[in-house]
C-alpha cells in the first residue's frame, strides 16, 4: 500500500515504518553527511540512513554544531541525500525546528518535501549545542511541546492532504540538568503532543540503557551511538536486546574520514608528497566515479538516446 492507502509504491516513510513494526528488529542507520558518504552507505547495502545535524555543519559551513545550521542548510542537504536513493529512509537531525511554531511547522514542510522519513526535534534553545558536549540549556516543557504538537499538526494535515508522511522523533536532552525521571517524563509526554519515537540524548551509563525502554514501553527508542561520546559503547545486537528499535551512528563515518584526511594533509605539508593509499591501485579518479554511481549514469543517457559517452570513458 502507498503512503496515502492506495495501492502503488511503498513510500521511504511508510518502508521505515512497516521496518519499525518488526517485531524484535533493530533499524540500524549509518550516519552521513554528504553525497560521497551517503553514496557508500548505500553502497554498503544500508537499509537506512542518518543525516547528522554536526556532520551536516561541518561538511556543509566548516562550522561547529553550535546551533549556526539553518533551516535551508538542513533540509537541503537531507534533500540531496534522500534523493540518492527513494526508497532507503532517512532519518534527518533537525535540531531545535529553528524556531516558533510557525517556523516549525515550514520546517516539517521542507523535510516532508525534501523525502525525510523521520525527523527529529529537541528541548534546546536555538543557540544549541551537539548533545554530546557539557553545560546544555533548556527551554521550557510548554515551549518544547509546542515545537512537537507544531510538527505534529503539520505531518496530519499533509498526510490528510497529500498522502506524504514523517516519523516525529522527540529528542530530550534534560538528562545531563534534570535527570532521568524528568528526562523520561519529558518523553512520556511528547506521545501526548503527536511524536512517535523517543530519543534520549547523552545517555551516561549501562543502567539508563537498561531502564529506559522498560520505563518508555509501546514507544520505540532511539539510540544515538557517537563515536567517542557520553554513552557506553553497544553493537547493535547489544542495543537489540535492551529493546531499542533504532540506532544511529552519527559518527562512524565522519570520525574516520577526520582522522585520514587530517594524516594525508599534514604529511603533505611537511613533505611535499601525497601518502599514496590503495585509492590509486583501484583506478585513482574512476574507483571514485564508480562508487559514485558513474556506470549508472552512463547506462541512463544510452537507454534514453544520449550520445555523450558512446566512446565509452
Amino acid at each position: 500500500m502507498a503512503a496515502n492507502g492506495t495501492d502503488g509504491p511503498m513510500s521511504a516513510c511508510a518502508r521505515f515504518r512497516k521496518m519499525l513494526a518488526q517485531p524484535n528488529h533493530t533499524v540500524t542507520a549509518a550516519g552521513v553527511y554528504d553525497g560521497i558518504s551517503a553514496r557508500l552507505a548505500l553502497n554498503e547495502g544500508f537499509k537506512c540512513l542518518y543525516m547528522t545535524g554536526a556532520g551536516t555543519a561541518a561538511s556543509v559551513l566548516g562550522m561547529p554544531d553550535l546551533g549556526i545550521t539553518n533551516m535551508t542548510d538542513m533540509a537541503t542537504n537531507a534533500g540531496m541525500i534522500c534523493g540518492l536513493d527513494p526508497t532507503v529512509p532517512v532519518i534527518a537531525d533537525a535540531d531545535t525546528g529553528f524556531g516558533e511554531p510557525l517556523v516549525v511547522a515550514r520546517t516539517v514542510r521542507a523535510y516532508m518535501a525534501a523525502g525525510v522519513a523521520a525527523m527529529h526535534i529537541e528541548d534546546q534553545p536555538l543557540n544549541k549545542r551537539c548533545g554530546h558536549l557539557g553545560s546544555k540549556e533548556l527551554v521550557s516543557e510548554d515551549i518544547y511541546f509546542k515545537r512537537l504538537r507544531a510538527a505534529a499538526q503539520t505531518r496530519d494535515t499533509l498526510r490528510g492532504q497529500t498522502g506524504q508522511d514523517i516519523i516525529i522523533i522527540a529528542r530530550t536532552d534534560s538528562l545531563q540538568s534534570l535527570g532521568y525521571e524528568a528526562a523520561v517524563d519529558r518523553l512520556k509526554r511528547s506521545r501526548e503532543a503527536g511524536a512517535e519515537v523517543a530519543f534520549l540524548e547523552g545517555i551516561t551509563s549501562m543502567e539508563q540503557c537498561e531502564k529506559v525502554c522498560k520505563d518508555l514501553e509501546g514507544m520505540p527508542v532511539l539510540l544515538n551511538m557517537v563515536s567517542g561520546g557520553v554513552t557506553p559503547e553497544l553493537s547493535v545486537h547489544e542495543a537489540n536486546k535492551l529493546g531499542f528499535k533504532i540506532v544511529i551512528f552519527p559518527s562512524a563515518v565522519l570520525s574516520v574520514v577526520m582522522e585520514a584526511a587530517q594524516k594525508q594533509l599534514r604529511h603533505l605539508m611537511e613533505t611535499g608528497r601525497q601518502i599514496v593509499t590503495t585509492y590509486r591501485e583501484q583506478k585513482g579518479p574512476r574507483y571514485l566515479f564508480e562508487a559514485m554511481g558513474m556506470s549508472e549514469c552512463v547506462e541512463f543517457d544510452k537507454e534514453v538516446g544520449g550520445q555523450s559517452y558512446v566512446k565509452g570513458i
